[in-house]
């Protein structure tokens, strides 16, 4: 029966009415999302929801992801056609200028390279490299906020777990955390990694959001308890036209091998600023059950919508709707209250 429901924890939910409310819902696991979260923060955190719930705590890895710097703003600019500065250093970036992190990623940057930026598909061309900076024309303008996942045109050397990931793990160790998940686990080597690190007791979810991931599908789901699939972070590295069946091919994958799978990314994108999905997300919904989904996250809606409880709500209502009705159910059940 899929009834997990993962809830990311942020601005709008951080709060013990809140937490308590979905808590009353049924939920499996609430995240705390590391790219999200200052290592700062992450020990406080833990503790606050610990303190209001026996809910656990899940530590979401900031991975093997490049992300650009804090913007002055969070809708900076980008005209076709400018030329701009990629600083080395990590700087406050504007319309003529911004940085990425990691710092190791981003000077492995060339001549011709390609970098997309978040979901509005803002596009630079580096077109020349200097020792503390490059510059970079932008080829698709739109806008950037800060902190957003960006997409380079060739494969680069990145680290499975960043030394902020460390160090969250040694923080959540240290304060009971056993579900721990792994952005952009691209081989079972970095599972392994995440494994010795989180130690053998611990529950590993592996997001499954590259090319790399999918490829190894079978190997990574040999060394892990879970998956995740992350439907958006793949569709920027596939077309998003074939996310629908590599979605369906995954959960087959993962239901054959006898490991739990979650869906995450858009379920109910438009409770972020409205109290009802749409109907599309409502079949969305009920289409990844009806794939053999274990459970379903929610991101966005709970982390920085205006209508958390009611997002997690309307998730438990189309799991109680899917466990209640059959393919023989008739009309006239289906229209009764």
């Amino acid at each position: 029966m899929a009834d997990n429901i993962l809830v990311t924890l942020g601005p709008s939910s951080l709060n013990e009415e809140t937490v308590v409310s979905c808590a009353e819902l049924g939920v499996y696991v609430f995240r705390i999302n590391l790219s999200h979260t200052p290592i700062e923060k992450v020990e406080e955190n833990i503790k606050l929801i610990q303190s209001w719930t026996d809910v656990p705590v899940c530590l979401d890895s900031e991975g093997a992801q490049l992300r650009n710097g804090s913007m002055i703003n969070e809708q900076v600019e980008f005209n076709k056609g400018d030329e701009i500065r990629i600083e080395i250093e990590p700087i406050v970036g504007d319309s003529q200028k911004l940085s990425f992190n990691p710092i190791s990623i981003s000077k492995q940057f060339s001549v011709s390279d390609e970098i997309q930026v978040d979901f509005n598909h803002v596009r630079f061309q580096v077109v020349a490299k200097y020792d503390d900076h490059f510059n970079a024309v932008v080829m698709e303008g739109g806008s950037i906020g800060s902190n957003k996942a960006a997409d380079v045109s060739r494969d680069l050397e990145f680290d499975p777990l960043t030394e902020k990931d460390r160090q969250a793990i040694e923080i959540g160790l240290q304060n009971g955390v056993k579900n721990f998940a792994m952005s952009f686990a691209n081989r079972p080597e970095d599972v392994e990694l995440m494994r010795e690190l989180c130690g053998k007791d611990a529950n590993i979810i592996c997001k499954i959001e590259s090319p790399s991931g999918v490829d190894n599908l079978e190997s990574i789901i040999e060394c892990t308890d879970e998956i995740l699939i992350d439907r958006g972070d793949l569709s920027r590295r596939v077309p998003i036209e074939r996310i629908p069946f590599l979605q369906r091919r995954i959960i087959a994958t993962a239901r054959s091998m006898k490991t739990p799978v979650f869906v995450a990314t858009n379920l109910l994108e438009s409770m972020v600023t409205t109290q009802s999905p749409t109907r599309a997300e409502v079949n969305d919904v009920v289409s990844t059950l009806e794939m053999g989904a274990s459970g379903l996250v929610l991101a966005a809606e709970t982390a920085i919508g205006g209508y958390p409880v009611q997002a997690v709500r309307m998730i438990r209502s189309l799991m109680n709707e899917f466990e209640r009705w059959t393919p023989n159910t008739s009309i006239a059940d289906l229209l009764r209250d």
